[in-house]
C-alpha cells in the first residue's frame, strides 16, 4: 500500500514541497525510484510492490511533476535543481539507500553516486549511461512539443501515452490505465492535461541537440551498478551499454522495449532485486 508523504526543499530564494509515496517498512533497507523526465513516481508501483517485502521503497515526484510544486522559473527544470530537492529527501531518510533512476533518474542517481560520501550503496540505471546521442536528446524534445494541451477525457489520455510511450514494453490494459491515471490532473474549463508543469520543456527547447557526455561523472562512481537497456533503445546505444561493462557494471538487456522499460515485468523486477540483494 502506498503512503504519501512530502519534504521541504530549498532552491534558490525559495522553499518549494518535493512529494513521495512509500512502499514498505521504514525501518527496512531504503530504495529510491526515480523516473524519466515526463514522468511520475507512481510509475514505479509494480516494483515497490513487489519489493516491500524486504526493503522501504520511496518514489519521489521530481520538481514539477505529479504531486511536487512547479517551479517559478523554468530555466531551473535542470539535473541539478533535481539533485537538490532529492539531497533534502535523502537527508530526511537519513540512511543508505540503493538507487533506481530511469532515463532522467538515472542522471540524477550518477550525479548523486559520484559524490564523495554518497549514501548510494549501488545504483540501477535504466536505459540511461555515460553517453547519449544527440538524436535520441532531439526526438524527446520534439515529442515534448507536441504533447496536446489537454485531453477531452482520460480515454484520449491514455491513448496518446500508449503511442509516445509505446517503447515502454508490451504493457497491459490495467497498467496502461494506471500510468493513465496517475498521468492525468484536470485542468481549468474541463478536460485533463498531462501531470507536469509544461515549463519543464523550456530548458530542453532552448538547446540544440548535441551529444551529451557524462563520461566525467561516470568514472567517479564507486558503487556496485545494474545498466538495463531495452533492446531497441536510442537514448543508450549497445556500444555505450558495452563501455559499462568493459567499466564493471552488471548489464541486462529487457526485450521488446525501446526508451526506456517500464520496470512492470515479473523477469526484469527479478534482476533487479537480485542485484539490490547482492546475488
Amino acid at each position: 500500500m502506498a503512503r504519501q508523504g512530502f519534504v521541504p526543499y530549498l532552491l534558490g530564494n525559495d522553499f518549494h514541497r518535493l512529494a513521495f509515496v512509500e512502499f514498505g517498512n521504514p525501518a527496512a533497507p531504503a530504495v529510491l525510484c526515480v523516473h524519466g523526465l515526463t514522468r511520475n513516481g507512481r510509475d514505479f508501483d509494480i516494483l515497490a510492490d513487489s519489493l516491500a517485502d524486504r526493503y522501504h521503497v520511496i518514489c519521489p515526484d521530481l520538481p514539477g511533476r505529479g504531486r511536487s510544486e512547479w517551479l517559478r522559473d523554468g530555466a531551473l527544470y535542470q539535473p541539478p535543481s533535481y539533485v537538490i530537492a532529492l539531497a533534502h529527501l535523502l537527508a530526511w531518510l537519513n540512511k543508505p539507500v540503493a538507487w533506481v533512476g530511469t532515463s532522467l533518474g538515472g542522471i540524477c542517481g550518477m550525479m548523486v553516486a559520484a559524490a564523495a560520501h554518497t549514501p548510494i550503496t549501488r545504483l540501477v540505471l535504466n536505459d540511461i549511461g555515460p553517453h547519449i546521442p544527440a538524436a535520441a536528446l532531439g526526438r524527446i524534445r520534439d515529442y515534448m512539443g507536441e504533447a496536446p494541451a489537454a485531453f477531452p477525457d482520460l480515454a484520449a489520455l491514455e491513448a496518446h501515452l500508449r503511442t509516445v510511450h509505446a517503447p515502454f514494453g508490451p504493457l497491459t490494459d490495467p497498467q496502461w490505465a494506471a500510468l493513465a491515471l496517475h498521468s492525468a490532473r484536470p485542468v481549468e474549463g474541463g478536460g485533463l492535461a498531462l501531470h507536469y508543469d509544461p515549463a519543464i520543456a523550456e530548458p530542453i527547447r532552448a538547446s540544440v541537440p548535441m551529444d551529451a557526455d557524462l563520461g566525467a561523472i561516470w568514472t567517479a562512481i564507486r558503487v556496485p551498478v545494474l545498466a538495463l537497456r531495452g533492446t531497441t533503445s536510442d537514448l543508450l546505444t549497445e556500444a555505450t551499454l558495452a563501455r559499462m561493462e568493459e567499466d564493471g557494471a552488471a548489464t541486462h538487456t529487457v526485450p521488446a522495449c525501446g526508451h526506456a522499460p517500464a520496470l512492470m515485468d515479473g523477469p526484469t523486477i527479478a534482476v533487479i532485486r537480485r542485484f539490490l540483494d547482492g546475488a
